[in-house]
């Protein structure tokens, strides 16, 4: 069975990294790109399964990566899970993670909590 390939992106090497160990660890295939454009370009190219995206990042934010996603009908179609600093943990718990469509996670999160959203939606 070939391994679901799921896509980090953020400005935030750190993230990046640790998310990577985590998600390579559970027996997923993974790619990171630490800005809006890149993450784009090895969305059309690499097709992956689920994006997990940051909303605050520097030239591009997560928001018109994913409306960038959502017109192509290459990549319309992919999951994304949102990260974000901008809606408290309270707001997250009372929106039941969805906004606009899309989850979302609210930062600090633990990693269990996004592996458990990971794998609902695929």
């Amino acid at each position: 069975m070939e391994k679901k390939k799921i896509l980090i992106v953020d400005n935030e090497r750190d993230i990046l990294t640790l998310l990577e160990k985590r998600l390579s660890t559970r027996g997923f295939s993974v790619m990171t790109a630490e800005n809006g454009s890149d993450a784009i370009n090895l969305a059309k190219s690499k097709r992956p399964d689920l994006i997990i995206l940051d909303i605050m990042m520097p030239e591009m934010d997560g928001a018109e990566v994913s409306a960038r996603l959502q017109e192509d009908s290459k990549t319309s179609d992919i999951p994304i899970i949102f990260l974000t600093c901008i809606f408290t943990k309270k707001e997250e718990r009372e929106k039941g993670h969805i906004i606009g469509g899309r989850v979302f996670i609210a930062k600090p999160y633990k990693i269990e909590e996004l592996l458990k959203e990971v794998e609902s939606l695929l």
